[in-house]
């Protein structure tokens, strides 16, 4: 093999892995950027009681904060849980309890982004939720299980006060989607139970 040849190979390879680290690190980079404007976003509609879109013809906007391993996973929850919703942050699940509310509220992610968390949260782990009046409430992990796309039963209502997450499983897919979920159950704490 020739000197040239052996050049025009090694900038090929080189470039072929440069365009693999850009895809790669793209979806990081897009849903960081997101959650800035969407932070920005929620904080706006804090202070004015409004709802503030994150940009301009975006079709959600910022409905509560979610804080987890001690304040290390901070993430504002959208409205919705559309593909396009997702990409940019976790997103409230359309038909079950708002945020703030008495029930059980479900919020969903992708588990390569802002979901990927949920591989590390334990049995007894607190999260909280901040609606946009300001109240905040507090959970704690009872319970984790895989259960398959088509079983609904960890969306519905249980006559308690809960918060169920939800993204993709396993976490490690190389495919992105498939039929399982992985599912964190968390109790609503009452003031005197909370462990900050």
């Amino acid at each position: 093999m020739s000197l040239r040849t052996r050049h025009l190979l090694l900038v090929v390879f080189v470039s072929l892995a440069l365009w693999h680290l850009f895809e790669g690190g793209y979806i990081h980079a897009k849903a960081w950027l997101a959650q800035q404007l969407i932070h920005n976003a929620w904080l706006e509609s804090k202070n004015n009681s409004k709802t503030q879109r994150p940009w301009p013809g975006a079709d959600t906007h910022p409905i509560a904060r979610l804080t987890a391993k001690d304040g290390k996973v901070d993430l504002v929850v959208l409205s919705g849980t559309s593909g396009r919703t997702l990409a940019f942050g976790p997103g409230h699940m359309d038909g079950t309890v708002p945020p703030g509310k008495f029930g059980n509220v479900v919020l969903s992610g992708h588990r390569d982004t802002h979901f990927d968390f949920l591989k590390h949260l334990n049995l007894g782990d607190q999260i909280s939720l901040e609606t946009r009046s300001g109240s905040t409430k507090w959970y704690e992990v009872i319970n984790t299980e895989v259960v398959h796309q088509n079983d609904i039963q960890v969306a519905l209502d249980a006559g308690d006060d809960r918060l169920t997450l939800i993204t993709c499983y396993p976490f490690d897919a190389v495919v992105p989607g498939g039929p399982m979920r992985y599912a964190v159950v968390a109790r609503a704490l009452l003031p005197k139970s909370l462990n900050i």
